[in-house]
């Protein structure tokens, strides 16, 4: 098992100068950026766009993965390409077709990510596996930042990883989403996460680098 990967949400930072915020993070240590793209409907916090997106990529090094909390993923998917985001990551809640969507976010040049909420089942996985590059475990219910970590979700990390290596996505990433701080980060580790999302725990601290440190 090698390096744990961290990803900073930047959700909390100051949604006005989120360019910079991401350079900090970087130069705080942070592996990829989390970029948090809510519309309102699927949940309750409408935030950022492609334009926001493709602004940090461009000052950034390091890869930027858009998480697409929409109803309709398919009309974003081509923007956030374009933006430059390494991964697009989508909701299994959102479609019937799933497994077309994820094409569609390869076909647009971007790894394709598929997101699960704390109450969705992974058993999907093994229908649209090859067509995965990451997983995203989240582990509070998405919408708002700061939420308390459900650590009875903790045992989709193995499942996740058994059903990927099973049917054909064994070089897929898993992330965990929600409430990761010091105090769960090794256990999300040992149960199989090679990248750890965190948000408040990182931007909130008085220093980010250190808050990285913790979790590594």
């Amino acid at each position: 098992m090698g390096k744990v990967m961290i990803a900073p949400s930047v959700l909390g930072c100051d949604q006005g100068n989120l360019a910079e915020e991401a350079i900090a993070l970087q130069m705080a240590g942070a592996d990829m950026i989390h970029l948090d793209v809510m519309d309102g409907v699927f949940v309750p916090v409408l935030t950022v766009g492609a334009g926001i997106a493709a602004s940090i990529v461009r000052r950034v090094d390091i890869p930027v993965d858009a998480h697409l909390m929409v109803q309709k993923p398919s009309h974003l998917i081509k923007a956030f390409a374009d933006a430059g985001c390494s991964y697009i990551t989508v909701h299994a809640e959102v479609t019937s077709h799933l497994d077309r969507l994820l094409q569609q976010i390869r076909l647009a040049g971007s790894k394709a990510g598929v997101a699960v909420n704390p109450s969705t089942p992974v058993d999907f996985l093994r229908w649209v596996a090859p067509a995965v590059d990451l997983v995203l475990i989240m582990t509070v219910n998405p919408g708002y930042g700061g939420q308390k970590h459900l650590g009875c979700v903790h045992d989709k990390i193995p499942e996740t990883r058994r059903i990927l290596d099973s049917y054909g996505g064994g070089g897929a990433l898993i992330s965990v989403d929600g409430g990761v701080t010091d105090a769960n980060a090794e256990e999300l580790r040992s149960a199989g996460a090679d990248i750890l999302v965190s948000g408040s725990f990182i931007t909130s601290s008085d220093d980010p680098a250190a808050a990285i440190a913790k979790l590594r």
